[in-house]
């Protein structure tokens, strides 16, 4: 999900970002018309990998809003198939498609995903109580209804868990559809695809990050490779950002789109079978989001002159990335005074350009936070942040009032409408009766209606017209004016406070994968207001408030003492953020604690803080369902723990509440309120559901269990004679194959439930009006398990070969972010340019712009060599730094104020105790026969056997510059282990002595 509203924002600010997909039916082949097939050319642009993030999927077919609801999980599954088919047909990937699930989540997550279910299964069974309550409306009505719609209960989306039976079926339901398109489809035969189902750690983007790191690892990748990523979430944004891969796009479903409809139960029970058919075949809108195109904008956006040093537009989209999870992100809250909303990114943006000039390196480096910079970023928007509670309390101040204006012209607008007949069109004859605006007179000149002068008449002319549109009587609304104004006099000022406070948001957002009303003029959703607020941010004193009334405590020290352990808990938590995506997840354990998000002035003595992360395991997928489901759901779980759910004397009954606080916390709507829920205790939890694994069946053992990925290939693949050969011929348990033509390296393993003498069936009922789904005979296609090769230390740069695209933005667009254009926030909807060919956009054009060779990363050697012939930036000093060291088995530290050096000095290398940047499949960084950085004593940068960077100690450079990547002892080269970060966030280089 990461920042809400981010995506609407990202495409009205940069509206060349956004291009609609072609969904082409038929293809018109000399005069005739036939189907499109695989193998057509894409209408879009060609496209090598494509990456699924399938909850993206799953959550759409299985409870969708806008067309009926499958009657069961085998419905829901073959939609899943129909659905990633289209996906699937719109991209056309040629050489990779990779499916990812969500498998086991690191702690960090899983609060959000506790807040998240918790609060479904309060809705699920809102939704019942609403149903039954509709059905026994219908019945009042003589309508008959079938019991079995009657005993029918709410799907319960929660089951979209690790380790649930439902996503064991969806397991087996995608390895046998993607071994079913290999097998029958000619245009996927070049085609491997990787399944990363939810008994695979990790959530499912981030598996796919971590795919592409392994890819930009090996030396044979090829930096002209197109990516695409589908799904919902906006932190793909980010994630994609974060490969610096350019040519990545991302693909997902216009959940904006204007025509959809939500349908009640009467509209469902009342569809016909055809109708129900029509909206199942409807064409549902998908949009293409070009990161290649965003990164353009944000080259104009995020230069800066001035710097004392080079402008590096890698280094400045990482802090864009990074100053961005502050306004929120699924693993900590939102700081007090950021809202994408309220245009938070660029006040950060234009502080982050205000103090980069004074700065000697950038905020963040390959992951890496450089602590003393991130403090002065957050002591500026400190100064801000008062004005900034003010101005937010204005601007929903106005809202509520304009709001107000609109709810009183639509009721007079309403009560016009319904008094239309009693308007005269000027044929009327005389009335008969008396009326408020017209009274009647007898022929004596006495007043037959109401008794007011003519000046009465008009002072209260508006009073009169109101009456008449309400049908009561005058002097009821004079008696209720003059009550109004004593209450004025009287100054009821905390009713009129309450008024105030209720804020209303002009329009109501979901998260970027939630529909939502974007007109409010023609909005009828109720806005929840919080009652009786005792903060107060607009006013002085709203710091102490806040930690009072959010802790419950009025002692200075504890006041203190919790800010201070917030801003600890939120650094290390940015920290993890950052690293989770630039390097993998540093902790599976990690958390933040809190409900709440500490404010930018607290954010104080930075370096005195001691930033430390240890690795560990994730949970078991049971461990997870019971941290993060509720007893409601405990359906989904095996029986031997469902009474650790539900009974009073289980030893964990406090981390299921049945009833939990909602904390608005300035909110205007209740789908934003925090769930005041227990954070789950891991050593209580893993202790009382360990207790009970004896007791689990084998199938119950096997979904506890976390596995590997599978890669799925037909016979017609490269691959497959070469795999077949090793695993079954000559018996070998794996074998690690290299990048080729597929673009895909790694090690395969023989899948021991894998019998190529068998059959694959269709694990789900085959139904009425779907695909017919054959058996499968296993020789035609090869299962196996897959193992990604170790990656390298991620660097953000762009890979040396790349071509760039062609550019996108004209000077008219460069100079309206550089001098500002059209308010771009008045727009209710981004407008995609529905005739722009965007597919000369798409991919490389035009020849590289680095030398001398493609894939792996760019040689430092050269880079050093360049900076020795003057550049000022080679060499710089920084007077306090943070080292920061990354353990194999102690994990992550960071600490602060230890003095020294910082930079990619010319004269200094990557330290290591005995050897270079080392590539071996058993974790070691070796350059050799794979490449990599590797250094050797005989003083002379080499190309190894596949044409890896190898840099030896070459005495000196031009102008008595030292480099290189040592890879022997006594030499220095990349310690993976430990290394130290310098103030500017660089990877700091040490001096060789001999």
């Amino acid at each position: 999900m990461g920042v809400p509203a981010l995506f609407r924002w990202l495409s009205r600010k940069y509206p060349k970002i956004i291009s609609p997909v072609i969904q082409d039916e038929d293809v018109d082949i000399d005069g005739e018309s036939r189907p499109t097939r695989y193998e057509d050319p894409n209408p879009n642009g060609e496209l090598d990998n494509l990456y699924l993030d399938m909850n993206g999927i799953v959550h759409p077919c299985s409870h969708p809003e806008h067309k009926p609801v499958p009657e069961t999980e085998d419905e829901m599954m073959l939609d899943v198939f129909a659905y990633t088919e289209n996906v699937i047909m719109m991209a056309r990937p040629r050489k990779v498609i990779y499916i990812a699930v969500d498998g086991v989540a690191p702690r960090a997550k899983m609060n959000q995903q506790r807040s998240r279910r918790f609060r479904s299964a309060q809705d699920a069974k809102d939704a019942n109580e609403k149903k039954a309550a509709e059905l026994k409306e219908m019945e009042k009505k003589g309508e008959i209804i079938d019991d079995a719609i009657k005993n029918k209960k709410t799907w319960d989306s929660n089951a979209i868990t690790p380790g649930t039976p439902f996503m064991h079926r969806l397991a087996d339901s995608l390895r046998y559809w993607a071994a079913y398109k290999l097998t029958t489809d000619p245009g996927w035969s070049g085609i491997e695809v990787i399944i990363s189902d939810a008994s695979v750690p990790g959530e499912g983007e981030h598996k796919i990050m971590s795919y592409v790191r392994s890819l930009r690892s090996s030396p044979k990748h090829d930096p002209n490779t197109t990516h695409c990523i589908y799904g919902l979430d906006a932190d793909l944004i980010f994630l994609g950002l974060a490969t610096h891969e350019p040519h990545f796009k991302i693909l997902r479903e216009d959940v904006f789109a204007q025509d959809k409809k939500s349908y009640s139960l009467q509209d469902q029970l009342r569809m016909t079978d055809i109708e129900r058919q029509e909206l199942k075949d409807k064409k549902t809108p998908f949009l293409w989001l070009h990161l290649n195109i965003l990164r353009e904008y944000l080259q104009i956006e995020l230069n800066v002159p001035g710097l004392s040093f080079p402008f590096d537009l890698e280094k400045s989209i990482d802090d864009w990335v990074f100053i961005c999870f502050f306004c929120g992100n699924d693993f900590l809250p939102h700081l007090p005074s950021l809202d994408v909303r309220d245009n938070s990114i660029t006040t950060l943006v234009t502080i982050w350009k205000q103090i980069l000039p004074t700065m000697k390196g950038y905020l963040t480096t390959d992951g890496y936070l450089n602590l003393p910079a991130v403090e002065r970023l957050l002591a500026e928007l400190a100064k801000k942040e008062d004005y900034i509670f003010r101005k937010r309390y204005e601007d929903e101040k106005r809202s509520l009032e304009n709001q107000k204006r609109r709810k009183l012209a639509q009721e007079q607008s309403s009560a016009r409408s319904q008094n239309a007949p009693n308007i005269s069109t000027g044929k009327d004859k005389a009335p008969l009766t008396p009326n408020q605006n017209i009274p009647l007179y007898t022929t004596s000149g006495e007043s037959v209606g109401i008794k007011m002068t003519d000046s009465e008449m008009v002072n209260n002319s508006a009073l009169i017209t109101k009456a008449n549109e309400a049908n009561k009587s005058i002097a009821e609304l004079l008696k209720q004016n003059l009550q109004n104004e004593i209450n004025k006099k009287r100054k009821i000022s905390n009713e009129e406070q309450e008024v105030v406070k209720e804020s209303v948001e002009e329009v109501v957002e979901e998260e970027d994968d939630v529909l939502v009303t974007s007109d409010p003029e023609d909005s009828s959703t109720e806005i929840l207001i919080p009652k009786n607020e005792e903060i107060r941010l607009w006013e002085p004193g709203y710091r102490k408030r806040y930690y009072e009334t959010k802790f419950h405590t009025k002692d200075p020290q504890k006041v203190k003492k919790i800010a201070r352990n917030m801003v600890q808990k939120y650094i290390e938590g940015v920290s993890w953020v950052l690293l989770y995506y630039y390097q993998g997840c540093p902790s599976w354990n990690w958390y933040y604690p809190y409900h709440y998000a500490p404010f930018a002035a607290d954010f104080v003595n930075l370096s005195e803080l001691k930033i430390e992360f240890v690795e560990g395991t994730p949970f078991r997928p049971y461990e997870q369902l019971m941290s993060v489901l509720p007893a409601a759901s405990s359906h989904n779980l095996p029986d031997v723990f469902r009474s650790l759910m539900s009974d009073a004397n289980s030893e964990i009954i406090d981390f299921y509440p049945e009833e939990f606080p909602l904390d608005m916390n300035g909110k205007k709507v209740i789908w934003q309120a925090i769930p005041l829920l227990p954070f789950i205790d891991e050593n209580r939890l893993l202790k009382a559901v360990q207790s009970k694994y004896d007791q689990l069946t084998e199938d119950e053992k096997f979904r506890n269990t976390n596995r590997s990925e599978i890669l799925v290939l037909g016979r017609s693949h490269s691959h497959y004679p070469t795999l077949v050969k090793e695993l079954y011929e000559e018996g070998k348990d794996s074998y690690e194959f290299q990048v080729d033509s597929s673009g895909v390296s790694g090690v395969a393993i023989k899948l021991q439930s894998f019998d190529r003498s068998g059959v694959l069936r269709l694990p789900v009922k085959q139904l009425e009006g779907y695909r017919h789904y054959p058996d499968i005979s296993n020789r035609d296609f090869l299962m196996v398990e897959f193992k990604q090769l170790p990656k390298s230390h991620a660097k953000s740069m762009i890979l040396s070969g790349l071509i760039p695209h062609l550019r996108r933005l004209t000077q008219e667009d460069k100079d309206s972010i550089l001098y500002g254009g059209t308010n771009f926030y008045g727009r209710n909807r981004f407008s995609p340019e529905e005739n722009a060919d965007f597919k000369q956009y798409i991919g490389p054009h035009g020849k590289s712009q680095y030398l001398p060779r493609q894939g792996g990363y760019k040689a430092f050697i050269q880079i050093h060599s360049d900076e020795a012939k003057g550049h000022r930036h080679g060499i710089y000093h920084g007077g306090s730094h943070t080292e920061t060291e990354f353990r194999r088995g102690g994990g992550y530290h960071q600490h602060g104020n230890r003095g020294g050096r910082g930079g990619y000095q010319g004269n200094q290398g990557y330290q290591a105790n005995s050897g270079g940047y080392q590539n071996s499949y058993q974790g070691s960084y070796q350059g050799g026969y794979r490449g990599g950085y590797q250094g050797g004593s005989q003083g002379r940068y080499q190309a190894g056997y596949q044409s890896g960077y190898q840099g030896g100690y070459q005495g000196e450079y031009k102008n008595g510059y030292q480099g290189g990547y040592q890879g022997n002892q006594g030499n220095q080269g990349y310690n993976r282990q430990t290394y130290n970060a310098s103030k500017s966030g660089t990877l700091p280089m040490k001096r060789r002595h001999n």
